[in-house]
């Protein structure tokens, strides 16, 4: 497609986190941009080159001489274009919880004038865009879908921390509400993304995309976690049997770990929650989870049970977690499973401590009433949870309370010859 059939005017950004910060900056480069967040601190931070979620540098901001950032809707209402790019997490029934995405929704809905295009980047169930987003955009603008306004969905595929594969190295999936719009939300992307833009036949097709890659990922991590759990009753080292079964040209390398954050451990239930409205029961999507969720306290046991075998006191042990955050290089914590065994391990007596070179400590003690230590001492118990690469310059043999320490790596990610464990 020729982009330059079409202009694009000034566009805003709604949701400037790990997704809409690196999406404004490189829109930024070639347009006019306004990046609007409802968090003024937020802003703040953003206007003076600061990103806490280390998603782009001081210099990758500042140097965007066309991107404004604002916490106030009035100052993106002469847009022409609408990104939306709220968090779409789940609620404590593990249901879609859309009231971020339908809140902006309704914000850009009333500022919304004929001509506009809204597309929506936040992760969400086949035909949320056109059955959930769009009557609300109707309702407060009071114009007509595919009439008045247009929309588009184009599904975000940032990995938080990943500084190689970045937005514009990976393939953008686009989709319009009609062929026009289509093609223009196609061009827009393929302006700024280098890798190239994959054009579906519409917003569900686009939005179904998006919903399975994740919940493959999910699945096929969980087959591994089962197999770690079986290899556990074994005595069987469940790496060195990855690594044999590996020699196999089409043998997939995944591995066992705590699987968190906000796509990987939300995104199935978006599919399984559509799955059940249309009347079928999915019986693949939702095992993933159910093994998933078991490691957290699969990890605890395990830990303890090395523990008592050591003959260490339980109640008089400490036990150190490295890393809460939910992957490494990454100061994100939602959904992070270090916090499940954080408790758990509380809830055996033992006194726990957390260090995370990444994490925000206020953000850690007002989430989870956890203080995150800065002193190192020594411990009869070490879980490794996050792979920091800072992580392995750390002295161990400092750290050990004796020679029955407990070290438990369950990242595959310290030498071997260090550790009691590994996942």
């Amino acid at each position: 497609m020729d982009n330059q059939q079409f202009t694009f005017d000034a566009i805003a950004v709604i949701g400037l986190g790990y997704v809409g910060l690196p999406l404004s900056v490189a829109l930024g480069k070639k347009y006019k941009v306004i990046g609007l967040d409802i968090d003024e601190s937020r802003i703040e931070s953003l206007t003076k080159g600061v990103d806490t979620t280390l998603q782009c540098t001081p210099e990758e901001i500042q140097s965007t001489q066309a991107l404004a950032f604002s916490h106030t809707l009035s100052d993106i209402k002469h847009c022409s274009i609408f990104i939306i790019t709220v968090p779409t997490p789940v609620d404590a029934l593990k249901q879609p919880d859309l009231r971020p995405l339908l809140k902006a929704t309704e914000m850009v809905g009333s500022i919304l004038k004929k001509g506009d295009l809204v597309i929506y980047e936040s992760t969400v169930y086949p035909g949320c865009t056109e059955e959930d987003c769009v009557p609300v955009l109707e309702k407060v603008s009071g114009l007509k879908f595919n009439q008045d306004f247009f929309c588009g969905y184009s599904p975000e595929r940032i990995n938080p921390g990943d500084k190689i594969n970045t937005l514009t190295k990976i393939i953008k999936v686009t989709s319009g509400s009609t062929p026009e719009t289509a093609n223009k939300v196609d061009a827009l992307y393929a302006s700024i993304i280098t890798a190239g833009t994959h054009k579906a036949p519409n917003i569900k097709v686009a939005e179904a995309a998006k919903s399975i890659e994740n919940a493959q990922r999910d699945i096929n991590i969980s087959f591994v976690n089962e197999l770690a759990l079986i290899f556990d009753k074994m005595n069987i080292d469940t790496q060195d049997v990855l690594a044999a079964a590996a020699t196999k040209w089409n043998f997939l390398p995944f591995k066992p770990g705590l699987v968190g954050g906000h796509c990987i451990g939300v995104d199935p239930y978006y599919l399984a929650h559509k799955a059940t409205s249309l009347g079928y029961d999915p019986q693949v999507i939702l095992s993933g989870r159910h093994v998933n969720d078991q490691m957290s306290a699969f990890v605890t046991n395990k830990v303890v049970q090395l523990l008592i075998a050591n003959k260490v006191q339980l109640k008089a042990a400490k036990v150190l977690l490295l890393g809460v955050t939910f992957k490494e290089h990454c100061p994100d914590i939602r959904n992070s499973k270090a916090f499940e065994i954080y408790h758990l391990l509380e809830q055996q007596g033992l006194e726990v401590f957390a260090f995370d070179p990444f994490a925000n400590a206020a953000e850690v003690l007002e989430k989870h009433q956890i203080k995150l230590t800065n002193e190192l001492t020594t411990y009869d118990a070490i879980v490794l949870t996050v792979a920091h690469d800072f992580f392995k310059s750390l002295n161990f043999a400092n750290l050990k309370a004796s020679s029955q320490t407990v070290i438990y790596d369950t990242k595959s990610f310290l030498d071997k010859s260090i550790i009691t464990a590994r996942l």
